[in-house]
């Protein structure tokens, strides 16, 4: 029982360095007058279309990847029940 903690607090340290690793890496592409900037744990950062940065759209697009998040983490944890790794 005491391993199974110890090895949970272990996953969720090392969860935890990887976010911050991916949150360093950053893409940036420019295609017909759209330039965009994504970070590596996929949130947008900057989102222009000819020159005007489209805050709204920007913050729409991470909202609805946030619930994409939390719905495939739901979806993960259930998986994971199954196999007996109860996180």
């Amino acid at each position: 029982m005491f391993d199974k903690i110890k090895d949970l607090n272990n996953l969720r340290k090392t969860q935890g360095e990887i976010k911050k690793e991916l949150e360093q890496i950053f893409v940036e592409a420019t295609k017909q007058g759209i330039e965009i900037l994504v970070r590596g744990d996929k949130r947008v950062e900057k989102l222009e279309i000819d020159g005007v940065e489209q805050k709204a759209l920007r913050d729409l697009i991470n909202d609805t990847m946030k619930d994409v998040d939390k719905k495939v983490e739901k979806q993960m944890r259930g998986h994971m029940a199954d196999l007996g790794l109860n996180i």
